[in-house]
């Protein structure tokens, strides 16, 4: 079951998704020296950097082309390259990333001619410019996001003669902890990685004693250069498009793209610890199998407390399956799985996920809003929501915990700090869990305890 349980009327009430261009704006942001632009009005910018500096608790500066309802008639190119000019003066970009919006995208800009043109009336070193069409109503944050990363690739990927040992990690919408973790696994392999994008420093850094345009860290453009001559590519999810990075680059450089599932839980995570067991020529790390075996040591000490219960689950597809796939693991079991996303591939990548974990699949929803998960919701019986914010308010509805995981998480500090991958961020996400059900136990008791 992936349709909208109420497919007769058209209209969202509080969307389980974001905008297009908001996904593109971060993964731009992942890339060394690079600014986002986006090519519609100013609102847009404002609405996008709203709840990505609310998430991460960081400055973003989103580029506009700030176009008014004049432009909507006439077109937006002159003020598109004006903002170029603007972006280029200011913060001595080394690229730019420009995503359209609704209002470019509906009235037909042609966005490719305005740079040609743009390309040929600017004299002098221009940074790179790469570009990406976003608009909102053909999917959600995460097509906006996969969009723009495979954009970078199209667009800066080179054929090279000598092949490297390097390996391509195209991780998709993590957190920038989790990309550290990646950064130290690979290396703990002995290996060394292009990891596209990485947010680990642009969107977590260190205080700075002034403020900096344009943060430091991110994908250096030689690395993404490099690419296409790299040993390996590991991309994570099923969901996305199909012209994704990783089939960019194997289709035009041969570099051999392994997709697997986001690395939650103990079953996916060895399946990404196995595929670099395979390319290093190393086993795991010996640290890396302690912390594989203290998982398993505390998924017993904690089963009894989840045991039988059942939750809630939505969010971006690629983390509700991997978010289900670890709540299946634990004991819980998922009766609802809900996302904004229409990629038609939720419910078979969960049951493909979970399939030998739970005796019955739950129910599998895409294209929800928040106004259908809470009327389901209700004849569910969940113990516990498991997704981000905007499910605050079903969960008071419903009195029952939320775990806050992806994004965006704007009512609680550290949402850019949360861990989701590896054995790592399993036992993070298990301890959270295990906690919020002890609590509500002792909230509910009528003499309350102090001891397990």
């Amino acid at each position: 079951m992936t349709k909208n349980p109420k497919p007769n009327y058209i209209s969202t009430t509080n969307a389980c998704k974001l905008c297009t261009p908001l996904g593109a704006a971060l993964a731009f942001k992942g890339i060394e020296g690079a600014v986002p632009y986006l090519h519609g009005s100013q609102g847009c910018a404002t609405y996008m950097r709203r709840y990505i500096i609310s998430h991460f608790n960081e400055p973003i500066d989103i580029a506009s082309s700030s176009l008014s309802e004049k432009h909507a008639v006439y077109g937006g190119g002159p003020n598109l390259k004006l903002g170029l000019l603007n972006v280029t003066k200011k913060y001595r970009p080394k690229l730019i990333g420009i995503a359209t919006t609704c209002l470019t995208e509906t009235i037909g800009d042609d966005v490719r001619l305005f740079l040609q043109e743009y390309e040929r009336e600017v004299k002098g070193d221009k940074p790179l410019m790469v570009r990406v069409a976003t608009p909102s109503y053909s999917g959600t944050h995460m097509e906006g996001f996969h969009g723009a990363v495979a954009a970078v690739v199209d667009s800066l990927a080179a054929a090279l003669e000598t092949k490297t040992s390097t390996v391509n990690i195209l991780p998709g919408f993590v957190s920038p902890a989790d990309i550290r973790y990646l950064k130290e696994v690979v290396s703990d392999f002995g290996l060394s990685a292009t990891i596209l994008p990485d947010i680990s420093e642009t969107m977590d850094g260190p205080a700075a004693k002034k403020y900096e345009k344009i943060q430091a860290g991110g994908t250096s453009i030689n690395e993404i250069g490099n690419m296409g001559a790299n040993l390996a590519t590991l991309e994570f999810g099923h969901t996305m498009p199909v012209e994704s990075g990783g089939a960019i680059l194997q289709q035009r450089f041969q570099v051999e793209n392994r997709r697997l599932p986001l690395p939650m839980g103990i079953t996916a995570s060895d399946r990404l610890f196995a595929i670099l067991t395979r390319i290093s020529g190393r086993e795991i790390p010996d640290k890396h199998g302690k912390e594989r075996g203290r998982l398993v040591d505390s998924y017993v000490d904690g089963h009894k407390y989840l045991s039988g219960k059942r939750a809630i689950v939505y969010g971006e597809e690629d983390l509700v399956v991997g978010l289900t796939a670890f709540l299946a693991e634990i004991g819980i079991i998922p009766v609802l799985c809900a996302s904004g996303g229409k990629s038609g591939r939720l419910a078979a990548e969960i049951a493909a996920a979970t399939a030998d974990l739970i005796p019955e699949q739950p129910q599998v929803f895409e294209g929800m809003d928040f106004f259908d998960i809470s009327e389901m919701a209700a004849d569910l019986t969940p113990d516990l929501l498991v997704g981000h914010s905007k499910g605050y308010s079903l969960a008071r509805k419903l009195d029952i915990p939320l775990i806050r995981v992806g994004f965006p998480i704007h009512d609680r500090m550290g949402g850019q700090r949360i861990q989701h991958l590896g054995y790592r961020g399993a036992q993070h996400l298990f301890d959270q869990v295990v906690n919020a059900m002890i609590a509500r136990k002792q909230a509910d008791s009528p003499v309350g305890y102090a001891y397990m």
